[in-house]
C-alpha cells in the first residue's frame, strides 16, 4: 500500500506563487509516477501535470504550461509542483497520485491512477 499526501496549499494573490508537495511513503513508493489533478467546485476533476519516477519525463495541460514546473526529489520521495503567474481560474483543491507503470502523454485521466491523497487547497484571489 502506498500513501499520498499533498501540501502546501494557500491562498495567494493572482500572480503569485504557491509550492504544493506530493510525499509519498510505502513499499516501493519511489518507483511510481506521479501526477498533480485539480478539482474545482461544480467541475470535473482535471489533469494537471505528471513526471514518470525517473524524472525524465513530463507533461502539462496546455493551461498551465510555462507557469508551473513539476519536479521529483527522489531521495525525499517527494514530487513538487511550482506553480507561478497563478490566476483565478487555479483556484480548485489540488490532488496528487501515483501510478504503478510508466506515463505517456496520454496519461491524463484520473483512473489511470492508483494512489490518491487527500488533496489541498487552492485559493487564486483577484
Amino acid at each position: 500500500q502506498v500513501h499520498v499526501v499533498e501540501s502546501g496549499g494557500g491562498l495567494v494573490q493572482a500572480g503569485g506563487s504557491l509550492r504544493l508537495s506530493c510525499e509519498r511513503s510505502g513499499k516501493d513508493a519511489g518507483n511510481l509516477a506521479v501526477g498533480w489533478f485539480r478539482q474545482a467546485p461544480g467541475k470535473e476533476r482535471e489533469f494537471v501535470a505528471a513526471i514518470g519516477w525517473s524524472g525524465s519525463t513530463t507533461y502539462y495541460q496546455d493551461s498551465v504550461k510555462g507557469r508551473f514546473t513539476i519536479s521529483r526529489d527522489s531521495f525525499k520521495n517527494t514530487v513538487y509542483l511550482q506553480m507561478n503567474s497563478l490566476k483565478p481560474d487555479d483556484t480548485a483543491i489540488y490532488y496528487c497520485a501515483a501510478k504503478i507503470g510508466m506515463i505517456f502523454a496520454t496519461t491524463r485521466n484520473p483512473s489511470q491512477f492508483n494512489y490518491w491523497g487527500q488533496g489541498t487547497q487552492v485559493t487564486v484571489s483577484s
